[in-house]
C-alpha cells in the first residue's frame, strides 16, 4: 500500500487559505504529505491557484479533485447570493452544505487506499465564521465514523483526522506560520475572487485581525490599511 501511495505519510486538505497553508508547512516538518485540493464549483478559482502555488512552494505533491456540489445553498456557490460584509454570530450564507463531511470522506478513501493513517484539516473554532463543520465536536464525531465504518477502523488500525489548530486564535496560527516561513503572499482568504482582497468579508476581517494581533503585516491587506 505504501508503494501505491508513493510513500505519503499524511494527507492535508489544502484550500490555499491562511489556515490550511500554515498547516501544510506545519505537517511537512514531520511527514511526507499529499495535499488534496477540491474544485467544487466555487464562485472563483483564485483560492485554487493559491493552493497550487503554496503546494509548489512547499515542495509537496497535490491532487486536484473535482466535485459536483449543488449550484445553490451557499454564497460561495451561487453568485446571486450576496457575500456578507460583517461578522455575525449566526451561521453565515457562506457556509457550504456538508462541505467538510464530503472533503474528509474523500480524503479518508485516499488515506485508506494509500495506507496513510493521518489526515490533517485546518479547521479553527476560535477565530472562525461559525461553521458547524469546523468545531471539535465535528472532528470527534468523524473520527468515530472512521472507527466503525472503515476496514482499517474495525481492525483497530484506523485513519485519524487531526486538527492541530482547532483551539488556536488566528494570531497564534500566523505566528506559527511566520516561524515556518509560510509565504503568506501566495495565500488567499477573501470570498470574492477579485484582483485584491475585498477587506470587508468576514474571512478578510478575521485574517486582518489575526495579523494585527500577531504584530505582523499581511502582505495582501496592508495596502488597504487592514493589517
Amino acid at each position: 500500500m505504501a508503494r501505491m501511495g508513493k510513500g505519503y505519510s499524511a494527507i492535508v486538505l489544502l484550500s490555499g487559505g491562511l489556515d490550511s497553508s500554515t498547516l501544510l508547512y506545519y505537517v511537512k516538518r514531520q511527514y511526507r504529505p499529499l495535499g488534496i485540493v477540491f474544485l467544487y464549483g466555487q464562485r472563483h478559482d483564485r483560492e485554487i491557484r493559491s493552493a497550487l502555488s503554496i503546494a509548489k512552494a512547499a515542495g509537496v505533491d497535490v491532487k486536484k479533485l473535482r466535485l459536483p456540489f449543488p449550484e445553490t445553498g451557499s454564497a460561495l456557490l451561487d453568485k446571486s447570493v450576496s457575500i456578507p460584509s460583517r461578522l455575525s454570530k449566526k451561521i453565515p450564507p457562506t457556509y457550504v452544505p456538508a462541505r467538510n463531511i464530503v472533503f474528509l470522506s474523500l480524503a479518508l478513501s485516499f488515506a485508506e487506499a494509500y495506507g496513510v493513517d493521518k489526515i490533517f484539516i485546518g479547521v479553527n473554532a476560535i477565530d472562525y465564521s461559525g461553521y458547524p463543520d469546523c468545531r471539535p465536536e465535528f472532528v470527534d464525531a468523524f473520527n468515530k465514523v472512521i472507527r466503525v465504518g472503515t476496514k482499517k477502523g474495525v481492525e483497530g488500525k484506523g485513519v485519524e483526522v487531526l486538527a492541530p489548530f482547532i483551539h488556536m486564535t488566528k494570531a497564534e496560527i500566523i505566528k506559527i506560520g511566520l516561524s515556518l516561513g509560510v509565504p503568506y503572499e501566495l495565500t488567499w482568504s477573501c470570498y470574492r475572487g477579485e484582483d485584491l482582497p475585498c477587506g470587508t468579508c468576514d474571512s478578510c476581517r478575521l485574517r486582518a485581525r489575526g495579523f494585527k494581533e500577531a504584530g505582523a503585516n499581511d502582505p495582501l491587506l496592508s495596502d488597504k490599511g487592514l493589517s
